[in-house]
């Protein structure tokens, strides 16, 4: 039944095309509609174009790419979506403007049509607000590139049933997926638990303990991260992923965790905004000799050891405050940003008695509410289990 269920994608840029593209793989009419003109049609030729490559490549049979493309089709107005069974929007993060289209979408759709959005920290409830039905309002999160990218996180609003977060779980695993559940709160999982990746080495950085390179290099070969936080910042965009920083840390009424960086603003400020103006944290125009880093094995452990404790400290705080469940936290951060393993099986690793004493020292040498330790990991320590163990209690 799920698999005829139609779909409707609203927002034709990178996101909102991945978007449908995957469901249209999976067997779905998709309608895609974007208010610029001409964008959605454009958008479905770049799509049915990616098919044809990857069935050239042999990754698909010609047949379904060819039958996937004839799937997806361009509309210029929302009243086309009528009959659309899901609907999901990738529009601009602006909560007046997603919850003015979510107005306008049920003048149109069934009454039993799910509203989900593909926003990355927005609150679904406050989206669900500006509907008569909003219980049928959940957040389905892809990560780009959605077509590769197999994590989605379903985020149920205040007033959604929980047989809809399971229905659209059990959808997205058909679409091949990997869905992981989680309460409505800043920055979901992923946006909220990888935030001390980015900010503790911008202030390890501020503080002149070690050059961007140097502390790129320490997660990379000590932590076995694929990449830095300055390589990854200028992947993501540092616009993209200060204005995250900024949604999370206000939305969290200003927990010092998050507080953003001037660091990173000045490059906003600036136009340093990574790969895609060539210039960020470091200079990726044609010929940029990359800057060498330190190699002291000391420095490039003390780095790591600071910026590792902080993200468990984050995952456990994540779990003692019910954001999501032990299985799903471990997903989100291995299939959502490829970590190289979970935090939680990180802690268990070093030690609960290891990551109290650096945060303790931290908050002790800083005295900033940014490093207080999670009630969980004095609990792992007093009682001498491990997160696993405290977690399935």
């Amino acid at each position: 039944m799920e698999k005829a269920m139609e779909v409707a994608v609203i927002g034709a840029g990178t996101m909102g095309g991945g978007i449908a593209q995957v469901a249209a793989q999976a067997g779905h009419r998709v309608r895609l509609l974007d208010a610029r003109p001409g964008a959605a049609a454009q958008a479905v030729g770049r799509v049915r174009e990616t098919l044809g490559a990857l069935a050239a490549k042999g990754r698909m049979a010609a047949d379904e790419a060819a039958a996937a493309g004839e799937r997806l089709e361009a509309v210029g107005a929302v009243e086309a979506l009528q009959g659309a069974d899901l609907v999901i929007e990738a529009i601009v993060e602006d909560l007046a403007v997603k919850r003015a289209l979510f107005n306008d979408l049920e003048r149109v759709v069934a009454p039993t049509a799910i509203l989900a959005t593909n926003t990355s920290s927005l609150s679904i409830t406050a989206m669900a607000g500006a509907c008569t039905h909003p219980e049928r309002v959940i957040g389905l999160h892809f990560f780009n590139p959605a077509p590769l990218m197999p994590l989605v996180e379903v985020v149920p609003g205040l007033v959604t049933p929980r047989s809809l977060a399971e229905q659209c779980s059990r959808l997205m695993a058909r679409w091949g997926k990997s869905p992981v559940t989680c309460r409505d709160t800043p920055g979901f999982i992923v946006n909220r638990v990888a935030r001390p990746f980015y900010g503790e080495a911008l202030r390890i950085f501020e503080e002149g303990l070690a050059d961007m390179a140097t502390i790129d290099h320490a997660m990379r070969s000590v932590g076995g991260f694929r990449m830095g936080p300055f390589e990854l910042m200028d992947l993501i965009g540092n616009d993209v992923n200060f204005a995250v920083t900024r949604s999370v840390y206000e939305a969290s009424f200003h927990d010092p965790r998050y507080r953003p960086s001037i660091t990173q603003q000045r490059q906003v400020e600036s136009g340093r905004l990574g790969r895609k103006t060539g210039r960020g944290y470091y200079d990726h125009g044609p010929g940029a000799v990359p800057p060498r880093p330190v190699d002291d094995a000391h420095l490039l452990k003390s780095i790591f050891d600071r910026i590792i404790v902080m993200l468990v400290n984050e995952a456990a705080e994540a779990l003692y405050l019910r954001i999501a469940n032990a299985a799903d936290l471990e997903l989100a951060m291995t299939k959502g940003v490829n970590y190289p393993k979970g935090l939680l099986r990180w802690a268990d690793e070093l030690g609960g008695t290891w990551c109290l004493a650096q945060l303790v020292q931290l908050q002790a040498e800083y005295g900033e509410d940014r490093y207080r330790p999670s009630p969980l990991l004095r609990r792992m320590v007093r009682e001498g289990r491990s997160l696993g163990d405290i977690a399935r209690t």
